[in-house]
């Protein structure tokens, strides 16, 4: 009988089988007796509660789908016997009602606390930001806009708004101490009570919703730090935004809402769609675009979205920009500080400064991702113990650096409020309107494009809440200004040109401020390689009809940039890096190769025979692997097929028969037998297999039967199946693992960690071979050493120097056995050169986490 077939007639087995116990089941029911659906139905539930969603596990969708449809169909079996009995109508409709309605409920409050969450953020990131540079006369906690309000020219300040003193030197002084403290205090709260608040978020939670669980990463205090230390972050001045970290708390909020109902409690398929809607509303309240946030979570966030999870995250969008709107943080009936409109239309000459935006998109977004990997393969290689001490001095460096240029001292999201804005009336933003100012205002944002680009490379990263979107959208603005300045002072230099001759008289030709949302939107798309929700988003901010043409124009050239370097977007890229179990459902791959090449052999794989194992046998090997699950096979010769077991289901076995009744260490485990679906007629003259529903009968157990908890209906594929087929199953059907079968004869199986270490053996070949990736290593490693090295001179001299100034009476470190930061640097780096993997440009750099991520996964490999 063929593989196919077979399944096929099991799957028809089991079915009919719960056909035939549902009278059955409902006898018991009314002489009292547990039903075996019950008994099936308690011990998932048991098990769920032990694989909670923020266990380190892989989620099985189709386990999942089938424990749903099990509870479904135990739900209705309990429905028709109230209604046999005559009771329960009105309360089982009630029950209906509410069951129905729970995902409404859940939406609702999970906007809610998004849209007042990012109102409060605002509000303290506003006043933190203006803190640095001066205080309110009227009300010490009243940020420069509020203090000033009613004035017509903020940017020129306001009786009583007060800089910290009159001198400029004591004034930049307090800006980086104020940018130090706030550092400090981001990066001391991530690192001592939620290491997972830092960084962005998104890749992470990518991997979340397409059924990778990190523990705690969307727990209660990493939402509680994040919110607290993303203000501080912001704040500090460091580059880097708070978009992405909006995505990450919000998704922490439905996570944390929803475990309050049983429903999403216990079904990571539910728990998916809040995730997702959650993700739709942090991009929403942090943009101020509902529809932007929904088209960004179908883009970007989620590998699964049918039409109910759309219908819930726009609703959750709603709510939560509603609630955003109604507190009003800015107290200018705007959503975001830098909603701007046009009114006046664009040329077609246009189009080819348009097309140079679009053009640096791409490249800004390639040479980014390509720098911000190998920061971030330095920073995991030397600066790991260092997280705070990072934070503090790429804090002080960004405040000693930006302070002097106007537009690199402001915060971003107020600095792109200046440029998208257009020169009418009296606004002119420190000179940025003067035509007398032109050149030193393109030299100013050249600095500004070229200094916060590296900026973003090396604080984008470090230990704290940090996003990439503002920054992005800030270099590209100033790039788009400086351009729009440009193409301005052309034309005022030549307006009589026939290049200038589709211009009105007496009407503003050119509008810069459109450059720089233009910009803003093209850098946005090339660092994240998005599109349609960019567009929308842009759009959304704006509400200028005018320009969503040349919004589509210069986001699509931005995109057919990015098509030359075809790696993903940041986000994608990072999930590379720290190598993720994650397939891209945007990427095809043709690789003409059978899945046989990149399975796991079944020679690498413990495999469960169906009799004859010792308990102290199986236990041995619970303790000294980490698989996540095992085949089952007729014996081990043979290899036979005929089931798959997870390795918590059978952990949770074992406990649950240790706990009930005393077991020989030599009981013998027996996971199927030919018919199990008949119960047994005549006890065996051997001890017969125990079952858990007769547990309680006194005596030492001989032997126990786990065919309750094996899965005897597993995914399995032919070995000449071909790859690319078998990743799709991975991506669309999402099981944890298939097994590979020949005539019935299990040959191994493939997990998504061997699909992956295949494919990336075949990117690394296509890039050049092993010599030109060694040689590249090696380069890389030179300047890696190089860099720290001077790092570590450059401590060593300046602890020297404090030494000498303090006469030796304050050390750095705290410990008196080492005189100087440099010391300590130099004894770290040795310890670090000996263990550390070095990066090849790949993404096989794992720290611990990832390790255990790794063994999680089911990568059966010891």
């Amino acid at each position: 009988m063929s593989s196919s077939a077979r399944t096929r007639l099991q799957r028809s087995n089991s079915s009919s089988y719960i056909d035939r116990n549902v009278q059955v089941n409902e006898e018991n029911r009314q002489n009292g007796h547990a039903t075996g659906t019950d008994v099936n139905q308690r011990f998932n539930d048991e098990i769920e509660e032990i694989k909670r969603y923020e266990d380190f596990t892989t989620i099985d969708w189709v386990q999942d789908a089938a424990r749903e449809q099990l509870r479904r169909k135990s739900r209705q079996q309990e429905s028709q016997a109230q209604r046999l009995r005559g009771f329960g109508n009105i309360r089982q409709r009630l029950w209906k009602l509410y069951d129905a309605g729970q995902a409404w409920i859940v939406v609702t409050l999970v906007g809610i606390a998004i849209g007042l969450n990012a109102a409060v953020l605002n509000i303290v990131t506003e006043w933190l930001s203006d803190i640095k540079m001066g205080y309110c006369e009227t009300a010490f906690y009243l940020n420069q806009n509020f203090c000033c309000w009613g004035v017509d020219d903020i940017d020129k300040g306001c009786p009583e708004w007060h800089q910290w003193t009159s001198i400029y030197p004591v004034n930049w002084l307090m800006y980086l101490i104020f940018a130090t403290l706030f550092a400090f205090t981001a990066a001391v709260l991530v690192k001592a009570f939620a290491p997972y608040a830092a960084g962005s978020g998104i890749s992470e939670i990518k991997c979340i919703i397409a059924g990778f669980v990190m523990k705690g990463f969307l727990g209660f205090w990493t939402l509680l730090i994040k919110s607290i230390a993303l203000p501080l972050a912001i704040a500090s001045g460091l580059s880097v935004g708070k978009e992405g970290p909006s995505v990450h708390y919000a998704v922490c909020t439905g996570n944390v809402i929803s475990r309050f109902f049983v429903k999403y409690k216990r079904n990571a398929a539910k728990t998916r769609e809040i995730l997702s809607a959650s993700a739709a509303a942090g991009v929403a309240v942090a943009f101020g675009s509902p529809i932007g946030g929904v088209l960004f979570s179908l883009e970007e966030m989620s590998s699964y979205f049918p039409l109910k999870t759309m219908w819930r995250s726009y609703f959750c969008a709603l709510v939560a920009t509603a609630v955003l709107a109604g507190m009003n943080p800015f107290r200018t009936g705007q959503l975001v500080m830098f909603e701007v409109h046009y009114d006046r239309t664009w040329h077609l000459f246009e189009l080819i400064f348009f097309i140079i935006i679009g053009i640096f998109g791409g490249l800004y977004g390639a040479f980014v991702i390509k720098w911000h990997l190998r920061v971030q393969a330095f920073r995991k290689k030397y600066l790991t113990q260092y997280a705070i001490p990072e934070a503090v001095i790429l804090a002080a460096a960004t405040a000693l650096l930006c302070y002097p240029n106007t537009f690199l001292r402001i915060d971003m999201t107020e600095l792109m409020e200046a440029l998208f804005r257009e020169c009418e009336g009296n606004y002119d933003f420190h000179g940025l309107c003067e035509t007398s100012n032109t050149w030193r205002n393109i030299i100013s944002l050249a600095w500004t494009t070229i200094l916060r680009t590296a900026l973003v490379i090396l604080s984008y990263g470090c230990k704290v809440p940090a996003g990439i979107f503002v920054p992005s959208m800030a270099i590209g603005a100033s790039f788009g200004r400086m351009v729009g300045i440009m193409v301005q002072a052309l034309h005022d230099a030549y307006p009589q040109s026939t290049f200038f001759s589709s211009c009105e008289p007496d009407v503003p030709c050119i509008t810069p401020g459109t450059y720089a949302f233009l910009g803003a939107g093209a850098a946005l798309s090339g660092i994240m390689h998005l599109t349609v929700s960019v567009v929308v988003i842009m759009f959304e901010l704006t509400g200028a009809l005018t320009y969503i043409l040349p919004t589509m124009i210069v986001v699509g050239t931005t995109k057919a940039v990015t098509l030359y370097f075809p790696s993903g977007g940041i986000a994608d890229r990072m999930i590379y890096f720290n190598g993720f179990p994650f397939l891209d459902t945007k990427e095809h791959h043709a690789f003409h190769v059978p899945v046989s090449k990149a399975m796991t052999p079944v020679n690498s794989i413990a495999l469960l025979p169906a009799t004859g194992l010792r308990l102290s046998n199986l236990t041995q090997l619970l303790t000294e692997t980490s698989y996540s699950g095992f085949p089952i096979v007729s014996d081990t010769t043979s290899r036979t097929m005929l089931g798959y077991i997870g390795r918590t289901e059978l952990t949770f076995a074992i406990a649950k028969a240790k706990s009930n009744r005393d077991l020989s260490s030599a009981a013998k485990c027996i996971f199927t037998s030919e018919e199990r679906n008949i119960p047994p007629q005549t006890p065996s003259s051997i001890a017969p297999p125990v079952t858990f529903d007769d547990i309680d009968v006194a005596g030492t157990v001989q032997s126990i039967d786990f065919s309750n908890f094996a899965d005897f209906t597993p995914l399995s594929v032919h070995p000449q199946l071909p790859l690319e087929t078998a990743m799709e199953i991975f991506k669309k059907m999402g099981p944890r693992v298939i097994l590979v079968e020949h005539k019935g004869h299990l040959d191994g199986l493939v997990t998504v960690k061997d699909c992956l270490r295949y494919q990336f053996q075949v990117e690394a070949q296509e890039r050049g071979g092993t010599s030109t990736t060694a040689d590249h290593a090696r380069r890389i490693e030179i300047m890696e050493t190089w860099t720290w090295e001077t790092i570590v001179k450059i401590s060593s001299w300046l602890g020297r120097l404090v030494q000498r100034f303090t006469g030796g009476r304050i050390k750095l470190t705290g410990d008196s056995s080492r005189d100087s930061v440099g010391q300590l640097l130099q004894e770290d780096s040795r310890d670090l050169r000996d263990h550390n993997q070095n990066y090849n440009g790949s993404h096989n750099i794992l720290d611990d986490t990832e390790t255990e991520l790794e063994l999680e996964e089911g990568d059966h490999r010891r």
